[in-house]
């Protein structure tokens, strides 16, 4: 204790408990030093020496040994031990301790026995970075409790996204629902937008939807992020792995104050009010705050100094696309965000590369060629389809319809779309597939041989496959018409002729022949 000082504050009339607060000690301790001191008028008159005033507190005011205290878990000190080797937490060591006893142990005294066990280390120092004017920014995600979906009225989880440059201290944020790449890569252009500029070095932390792999040496970044960032003309130097205290501006600065300021104690709100009293926020609040390592106010150390170190806006603004990696599966479809894409039926099992921009999906060779281009679905479960990507002999059944029959049928000939129509209308069976398989004819003999086999069906009464098959097989086409002498009914698909007259055959009946 520093007598000297505690002297001074008695004599100049402080009361116990202030120079107990100031002076970091026990009130009983001061009131000792005060009978003390009145014992020996050291609170009037003239002051002596610091050395006489120690002498005196020496021979007339003897130390006196600090009581001796035993921890209550001191009889546990070998399995305490144990376990810190094991990395067992406090909690845990209670927990274990009171299962293995049988009787209660205090949390409190196992956290003194581990401190004693386990002297603290000196706190490790530090060398505060600053950069240049336009030079960097620090990006982060952070989560922003619930808030209301608009679209839905329910709540949702939200995350906070914050970018904030690191020489003026000046920041952009957002409130989102999720932290996909998508959102990440519109959270960026929001925010060069809002700064009228682009940094010439953006520091993001490790999440998905910018680093794939973290490394200290060789990180490999979202290829999406990578093209964002060659359109925006920025760099890309990610935080090592487990460091976020090298980017301390955007973790205390950035999240943590927009948390403790602007989102600590409100209510559930929708998202798209938050965010518009989030931009006001950010303006008249958060960037006209002294901050306290700048001592300067954000918004004005950015207009006046950082703003015009930024780089330019590209001309048109960055289109999210997404990357990723597809396998094209067996029924010649990838797929994304439920939906499906038709690729070449020879890359069956192969994988690609998909880039699915605002209105576009494109397709990628691993040698980062193009193989097709898609218009974007619009809906979950929607598919795109192209026929050249399906295998030729399995396209006239998936591309067969009603209306595609009636459609060839037409192109052919009024015979063929006659016959086409009765098969498509015949019930209860359904000859859908009989219908396919005549139109098909055409590809082998020609659509006028079979307009004239349909004709030359239909005059014979037939409308079967066989028929007319068997018309083109052997040319009966190419023949010319004859009036049947006997047609027969056209439901059997066959002709039929009587060899004797229905009289004669009454006549036998009634005459009682056999």
């Amino acid at each position: 204790m520093d007598v000297i000082e505690l002297l001074r504050m008695l004599r100049a009339g402080e009361s116990d408990r202030l120079i107990a607060q100031r002076l970091h000690h026990n009130r009983r301790t001061v009131g000792k030093y005060r009978t003390w001191a009145q014992e020996h008028d050291l609170l009037t008159g003239p002051l002596p020496t610091s050395r006489e005033i120690h002498q005196l507190l020496t021979t007339s005011m003897p130390s006196t040994p600090p009581p001796q205290q035993i921890s209550s878990v001191a009889c546990y000190a070998a399995e305490i031990a144990d376990y810190r080797a094991r990395g067992m937490e406090v909690a845990a060591i209670q927990t274990r301790l009171q299962e293995v006893h049988q009787h209660p142990v205090s949390y409190s005294a196992v956290w003194r026995f581990v401190q004693h066990l386990e002297p603290e280390k000196p706190p490790e120092s530090f060398v505060r970075v600053e950069v240049k004017p336009g030079s960097e920014a620090q990006v982060d995600f952070g989560y922003a409790g619930l808030t209301i979906d608009p679209t839905t009225g329910k709540l949702r989880k939200t995350w906070v996204f914050v970018l904030l440059l690191s020489f003026s201290r000046h920041q952009y944020a957002e409130l989102v629902f999720d932290q996909r790449v998508e959102t990440w890569l519109l959270c960026h252009r929001h925010a060069f937008e809002y700064f009228g500029g682009v940094p010439a070095r953006i520091t993001p932390d490790n999440l998905k939807a910018a680093i794939l792999t973290a490394s200290f040496t060789d990180p490999v970044v979202q290829r999406s992020y990578r093209e964002c960032a060659e359109h925006y003309g920025f760099l890309i130097d990610p935080n090592p792995p487990r460091s976020p205290h090298l980017k301390g501006k955007v973790e205390q600065g950035g999240v943590h104050y927009v948390k403790r300021n602007f989102l600590a104690g409100r209510t559930p709100q929708p998202i798209t009010a938050l965010n518009q009293a989030l931009r006001v926020w950010l303006a008249q609040i958060a960037g006209q705050r002294l901050h306290g390592t700048t001592r300067q106010r954000p918004l004005e150390r950015f207009r006046a100094i950082e703003a015009p170190t930024l780089g330019p806006l590209p001309p048109t603004p960055y289109d999210s696309a997404v990357w990723k990696q597809v396998t094209v599966y067996r029924d010649c479809y990838v797929t994304f965000e439920q939906a499906y894409y038709s690729a070449p039926y020879r890359l069956v099992g192969q994988h690609l590369w998909l880039r699915a921009g605002a209105r576009t999906v494109e397709l990628y060779t691993s040698a980062h060629e193009l193989v097709f281009t898609h218009d974007r679905a619009t809906e979950p479960g929607e598919r795109k389809m192209h026929p050249d990507h399906m295998p030729p002999e399995k396209l006239p059944g998936l591309m067969l319809t009603r209306e595609t029959c009636r459609r060839q049928a037409e192109a052919i000939g009024p015979a063929t779309t006659v016959l086409v129509q009765e098969l498509l209308d015949y019930r209860p069976v359904d000859r859908l597939r009989v219908a396919g398989r005549v139109l098909a004819l055409a590809h082998t003999y020609a659509p006028a041989r079979l307009e004239r086999a349909c004709a030359r069906a239909q005059h014979y009464g037939q409308s079967d496959y066989p028929t007319i098959k068997r018309i083109l097989q052997e040319g009966l086409d190419q023949q010319s018409l004859s009036t049947p002498t006997t047609p027969g009914p056209r439901s059997t698909g066959r002709s039929y002729a009587f060899v004797r007259q229905a009289g004669e055959f009454m006549t036998s009946l009634v005459g009682g022949g056999r």
